[in-house]
């Protein structure tokens, strides 16, 4: 019922830039949370930056270097990468919680994109 779709992706050079956008589209009424993960080859998935209301929360590797901001309008959510080093290079994922449209009460959803490939390498 909920569509997430990732794109911008890439191959990039050690100290280059990329931005990632995340766009949910669907049955949704609400969106509570927008988030990107990441995960590296034989690594656990982990959390690169999340956006909730006007929140915003970094993993340490990506504070000072990601951005991650958000068009409501849209519900896209972008993750403005500058500094990318090779340990940046995943697989990353974006995950959208809210509120179904279609459900009364309203029902929870949480959908995961199907993950865009980000290369950092010279």
């Amino acid at each position: 019922q909920v569509q997430v779709v990732e794109s911008g992706g890439g191959l990039v050079q050690p100290g280059g830039s990329l931005r990632l956008s995340c766009a949910a589209s669907g049955s949704i009424f609400s969106i509570n949370l927008m988030g990107w993960y990441r995960q590296a080859p034989g690594k656990q998935r982990e959390l690169v930056a999340v956006i909730t209301g006007d929140s915003t929360d970094y993993a340490d590797s990506a504070k000072g270097r990601f951005t991650i901001s958000r068009d409501n309008a849209k519900n896209t959510v972008y993750l403005q990468m500058n500094s990318l080093k090779p340990e940046d290079t995943a697989e990353y994922s974006c995950n959208v919680r809210g509120l179904l449209q279609d459900f009364w009460p309203r029902r929870a959803f949480d959908s995961w994109g199907q993950g865009t490939q980000v290369t950092v390498s010279s």
